[in-house]
């Protein structure tokens, strides 16, 4: 017999790979693509200039109407069809590729908060207005600014793509993520209502969020749950006015409602199984009396709530009502309970699937080093809502500048919160490269 050539095991090795490659699935870009880097260094000065003007002239949640027409401006000068009045003052539009492909939903929040600005910026907010009473400043304190700028980039570039895309887009433009004003509906969970993902129901949505916790260069990710359901709760603590100097005259809800705020303390901390999962229980707001020698009639309490766990978040909902009843009862004052108040955010969770599909995308984006798995978060989103009805990926990016110790930034919805710019290319570069890589990925 004659002996085997000694290139035969070359040959076979080979034809290994090449099966194993045909038969591999698509899995995201190792490096970026090139038409995120053109489309970057393009748009870069553009985004900029929008997130400044929006930082310029925040409007509070369900208040938009600047932010949503210089939105629907831009994607009408797009070529596209915007879909105004959205949940109020939201924005859509559909982009439809120039080839078949899946359906993808990416969203913005467009919203403020009640915050007076003092970071130490050109364009910083001069806005004021009336909250809850009050006269107060208006400042992007949580990025939404920046997010709005991002994705109005990214619909410019995706419809410069649009004869070779697949697939079809829907941008979000969403108000009131911070929660609408009071007595009124909105967020996500008003667009979904309304029909939203009846009209263009998407096989996957996609959201990021800057923050200072991590660093320009930074973006971070998590499979699964990653930010907590929220609740808020009112507790009214009901007593009998008298004179500060005669207090036996009296029941005082002040006391009552301290009591009551210490007592609350032991549920995270001795009613809760912790090893569980995290809980938060956090009062807010006191609004009682008006003058110094006056015992009041009433005190407001106002909180939040935030849990990973339905169960948990049942339990702290039945032993606040317990405690505040029982502590007003022990004072023989009485207590008026919304616990918790209609609306919350359920838990923002990341399709598992996606986000291993998708991390060498944000690899190629930031860089393998500069990619960090987070640990759960405690604050909300209601990016949730979304990415309950259909796959979801929400990631991170950094907003602190490089070389600074992010741990130890202002953080967001501080009225120092800071951008440092290099975020906004940043997550421009992630989310289109996302987008592409799924998109092409995705074509049947």
């Amino acid at each position: 017999m004659r002996p085997a050539s000694r290139s035969t095991p070359i040959r076979c090795l080979a034809l290994a790979i090449a099966l194993a490659a045909a038969t591999a699935p698509l899995h995201a870009q190792d490096a970026q693509r090139s038409e995120v880097t053109e489309a970057a260094q393009r748009l870069q000065g553009r985004v900029v200039e929008w997130r400044r003007d929006i930082h310029q002239h925040p409007e509070l949640g369900n208040r938009e109407t600047r932010t949503a027409a210089l939105v629907a401006e831009h994607l009408r000068a797009l070529g596209l069809e915007p879909t105004t009045g959205v949940a109020h003052t939201g924005v859509t539009a559909v982009l439809k590729g120039g080839k078949p492909g899946p359906r993808l939903a990416l969203r913005a929040d467009m919203d403020a908060l009640p915050v007076t600005e003092r970071t130490d910026v050109p364009f910083r907010s001069t806005v004021t207005t009336e909250y809850r009473g009050q006269t107060t400043g208006v400042m992007h304190a949580c990025g939404h600014d920046a997010h709005v700028a991002i994705l109005m980039g990214v619909a410019e570039a995706l419809v410069a793509m649009q004869d070779e895309l697949p697939g079809e887009v829907l941008f979000v433009f969403q108000p009131a993520e911070e929660g609408a004003p009071d007595g009124e509906e909105g967020g996500a969970d008003l667009m979904l209502r309304e029909g939203m993902f009846e009209r263009f129901r998407p096989d996957a949505v996609f959201g990021l969020h800057v923050g200072s916790g991590l660093n320009a260069n930074q973006i971070g990710v998590r499979a699964g749950p990653i930010m907590a359901a929220s609740n808020s709760f009112r507790i009214v603590v009901n007593g009998r006015q008298a004179h500060g100097s005669r207090p036996w005259q009296s029941v005082d809800p002040i006391v009552t409602a301290a009591q009551i705020i210490n007592a609350a303390q032991t549920i995270v901390s001795r009613n809760l199984d912790l090893i569980k999962q995290p809980a938060v229980v956090t009062f807010g707001a006191i609004n009682g009396g008006i003058r110094q020698n006056i015992i009041p009639d009433s005190v407001e309490m106002i909180g939040t709530i935030r849990t990973f766990d339905e169960g948990m978040r049942d339990q702290i909902f039945a032993r606040l009502t317990t405690i505040a009843e029982q502590v007003a009862a022990a004072n023989d004052a009485s207590v008026d309970l919304q616990v918790p108040l209609p609306g919350g955010y359920p838990v923002t969770a990341n399709d598992a699937d996606l986000v291993a599909r998708l991390r060498p995308s944000l690899v190629a984006a930031a860089g393998r080093e500069h990619v960090i798995d987070v640990p759960l978060t405690t604050g909300a989103e209601d990016f949730s809502f979304f990415a309950r009805e259909v796959p979801g990926l929400f990631f991170n990016v950094g907003s602190t500048p490089v070389g600074q110790d992010a741990s130890q930034a202002p953080t967001n919805h501080s009225p120092l919160f800071y951008i440092d710019e290099a975020a906004l290319d940043l997550g421009l570069r992630a989310m289109l490269q996302v987008t592409l890589d799924y998109l092409h990925e995705s074509r049947g």
